[in-house]
C-alpha cells in the first residue's frame, strides 16, 4: 500500500477522506469511549452522594421530630402531675389530641396495659410511643403514620428514590417513601448484618444502583435509601445513549459538510486548471469564473481574485508610482518651505542681534546712554521675535501629533483680550478697537494658549491691514457659543486662497513679493490651540469686512 501511493499522487478528494478518516472517525470513538467512561463514572458518584445526603436529611428530620415529639410529651407529663383525678386528665389529654392533631390517642396506662401498646406499634397506620411517669405510670401516644410521613419526607416530595425507615430488633417498618415491595426487600436482604452507627454507608452489590444506610442511636431507627434502575436508567443509561447518539450524527455531519466542501473545491480547482492552461497558451485575457459559496476557501478566492486582477497590475502599479511621486513632491516642497523660512526669517533677526552687539562691543568709538538704550531695545525685540518663531516652530509637532496639552478652565474674555493687546507688538501704530469690553462672559479654555491666540491674530491683522485702517475686536453669543471676530481692512481674498491660508508656511503675499515679516506659521497653529480647546476658527474675505477670523469657543456656564 505504501508503494502505491508512492507511485501514485493522491488527488485533493482522495486527499480528504483519507484525513478525516485517521483525523476524525478514529480520534471520536476513542473520544466517546472516553467521554462515556468519565460520565457514566460521574453519575455514579453522584448517585452515590445524592443517596448519602437524602439518608442525612431523613436522619436530620427524624430528630427534629423525636425532638419535637418528645418536649410534646415531657410538657404533657408536667400538666399530669399537677392534676388531682383521672376526669380531669383525660379531659386535658382529649383537649391535646384536638390541639396536636398528629396524636391519634394519649393515654395514661399502668404498666400491665402498656404490653398491648406495644404489640400495637408494629401496626401499619399507627406508631406507638411512651413514656414513664413519676408516679409508675406510662403517658402513651398513638401517633398517626401519615403525618410522621410528611414530617419526615416534606422536603423530598420530588425526590423518586425509595426512602425506607425501620427501628427494632426485627426491623420493622415505620415510614417509607415511594414504597415498593420488591424495592423493599431487595434492600432488606443486601442490609449488612452488622451496622455501622450514625454514619452513612454505601452497600449493595449493583454499582450503579448504590443503596445507602444510616443507623441512628437516639432514637434507635434505620434509615434506608434505594436508588432505582428508572433512576439509574436516567442519570445514566440515558446520558450514554445521548452521548453515543450525538457522536453519530456529528460524524454524519463531519462527513456530509466535508463531501459537500470538496465537491466544491475540486470544481474550483478545475477552473484554476484550466485558467493556468489557458495562460500557458498564450490567453491573457482569460477569467477565473469561481463557484463562490460558505464553502469557498479564501484562499482558492483569493487566487482567483489576484489572477483576474493581474491583467490591470501594470496600469495600477503605474497610478501607484505616480502617487507616490506626487507624495515626494510634496515632502520636498515642505522640506523647501522649512528650509527657505528658516534661511531667510531667522537670518534676519540674528543678522541684526550680531550687528547691534558688535556695535555695543567697540572700544574704539564712544556710544551715548541714548544711543545704548536705543541698540538694548532693538536687541531685546529681534530676541523676543526669533523666541516667537522658535517656540512656533517647536509646537508644530505638539499640534500634528495630537499631544498638545492644555489645562481646561473657566476664562473671562474681558481679561483675555486686554492682556493680549498689552502683549502685541504695534510698532505701526494701529488703531485697535476693543469691543469685547464690558462683555462678562467666560469661556472654557487654556488661559495661556488663548491669549498666545489672539496675540498672533492681532499681530496678523496689524502686518495685513491697509495704511491707517483700524483692527476691529467684536464678540456675539450663539448656540451656547462666544463667537470673537478679529476684523482688519483688506484686499478681498479668492476663497480659493483662502482655504490655503490654514496650511503650513502659507502666506497671502508669496515668498517672491513678500512684504511682510513671518514664518507662514500663524494661523496654522491658531487653527490648532483652537481646535484643542474643543473650539473652532473661521476665515471670511469680502469687499464689506475686509478680512475678518472668527473663533468659536464654548461658554463656561453652559457645559
Amino acid at each position: 500500500m505504501v508503494q502505491f501511493f508512492s507511485k501514485r499522487r493522491l488527488k485533493i478528494a482522495e486527499q480528504i477522506i483519507v484525513v478525516s478518516f485517521f483525523a476524525v472517525l478514529i480520534p471520536m470513538t476513542v473520544s466517546g469511549f472516553i467521554i462515556n467512561n468519565i460520565n457514566q463514572q460521574s453519575n455514579r458518584a453522584q448517585l452515590r452522594s445524592a443517596a448519602v445526603m437524602i439518608a442525612n436529611i431523613v436522619s436530620e428530620e427524624i430528630d427534629v421530630f423525636a425532638h419535637s415529639i418528645g418536649n410534646e410529651i415531657t410538657q404533657i407529663i408536667a400538666t399530669l402531675d399537677y392534676l388531682n383525678n383521672p376526669a380531669q386528665e383525660q379531659y386535658y389529654l382529649d383537649k391535646m389530641i384536638k390541639k396536636l392533631p398528629i396524636y391519634k390517642e394519649l393515654t395514661v396506662v399502668d404498666k400491665s396495659k402498656l404490653e398491648l401498646y406495644k404489640a400495637y406499634n408494629i401496626r401499619d397506620n399507627y406508631y406507638v410511643y411512651y413514656e414513664e411517669m413519676d408516679d409508675g405510670r406510662y403517658l402513651v401516644a398513638v401517633l398517626d403514620i401519615e403525618s410522621l410521613h410528611k414530617n419526615l419526607f416534606k422536603t423530598l416530595l420530588e425526590d423518586k428514590r425509595q426512602i425506607y425507615v425501620v427501628a427494632g430488633e426485627n426491623n420493622d417498618l415505620i415510614a417509607s417513601s415511594n414504597y415498593s415491595e420488591e424495592g423493599f426487600k431487595t434492600s432488606m436482604a443486601q442490609l449488612p448484618k452488622k451496622l455501622k452507627e450514625n454514619e452513612p454507608v454505601v452497600y449493595g452489590e449493583v454499582k450503579n444502583q448504590p443503596l445507602v444506610y444510616l443507623k441512628k442511636t437516639n432514637p434507635d431507627a434505620t434509615v434506608i435509601v434505594n436508588t432505582t434502575k428508572a433512576i439509574k436508567r436516567r442519570a445514566i443509561d440515558y446520558n450514554r445513549d445521548k452521548i453515543i447518539l450525538s457522536i453519530i450524527i456529528t460524524m454524519l455531519t463531519i462527513f456530509f459538510v466535508v463531501g459537500l466542501y470538496t465537491s466544491y473545491l475540486y470544481t474550483n480547482i478545475r477552473q484554476l486548471f484550466k485558467a493556468i492552461i489557458a495562460i500557458s497558451k498564450g490567453n491573457y485575457e482569460r477569467r477565473i469564473r469561481l463557484l463562490t459559496n460558505i464553502f469557498t476557501p479564501f484562499e482558492i478566492v483569493f487566487l482567483g481574485t489576484e489572477f483576474n486582477r493581474m491583467v490591470n497590475q501594470i496600469h495600477k502599479s503605474y497610478i501607484q508610482l505616480k502617487k507616490k511621486n506626487k507624495e515626494l513632491k510634496q515632502l520636498n516642497e515642505f522640506r523647501s518651505n522649512m528650509i527657505d523660512t528658516v534661511s531667510h526669517e531667522l537670518r534676519t533677526p540674528l543678522t541684526s542681534i550680531q550687528g547691534y552687539t558688535s556695535r555695543l562691543l567697540r572700544q574704539d568709538i564712544k556710544i551715548d546712554e541714548e544711543t545704548k538704550q536705543k541698540s538694548l531695545k532693538i536687541i531685546k525685540r529681534q530676541s523676543e521675535r526669533l523666541k516667537r518663531m522658535i517656540e512656533d516652530l517647536l509646537v508644530i509637532p505638539d499640534i500634528e501629533g495630537a499631544r498638545l496639552n492644555v489645562n481646561i478652565a473657566p476664562v473671562p474674555i474681558e481679561a483675555v483680550i486686554e492682556n493680549s493687546i498689552l502683549l502685541v507688538k504695534n510698532d505701526t501704530g494701529k488703531e485697535i478697537v476693543n469691543n469685547v469690553e464690558g462683555c462678562t462672559t467666560e469661556i472654557l479654555a487654556d488661559i495661556d494658549r488663548i491669549e498666545q491666540v489672539f496675540v498672533n491674530l492681532i499681530e496678523n491683522a496689524i502686518k495685513y491691514s491697509k495704511e491707517d485702517s483700524p483692527i476691529t475686536l467684536d464678540y456675539e453669543i450663539r448656540e451656547n457659543k462666544l463667537i470673537i471676530s478679529v476684523k482688519n481692512d483688506y484686499d478681498v481674498i479668492p476663497r480659493e486662497k483662502l482655504k490655503t491660508l490654514f496650511d503650513k508656511f502659507t502666506r497671502i503675499d508669496d515668498k517672491t513679493t513678500r512684504t511682510t515679516r513671518g514664518t507662514g506659521l500663524g494661523l496654522y497653529i491658531v487653527k490648532g490651540l483652537v481646535e484643542a480647546m474643543n473650539g473652532e476658527i473661521r476665515l471670511y474675505s469680502n469687499e464689506e469686512i475686509g478680512f475678518c477670523v472668527k473663533v468659536f469657543m464654548p461658554i463656561a456656564e453652559n457645559i
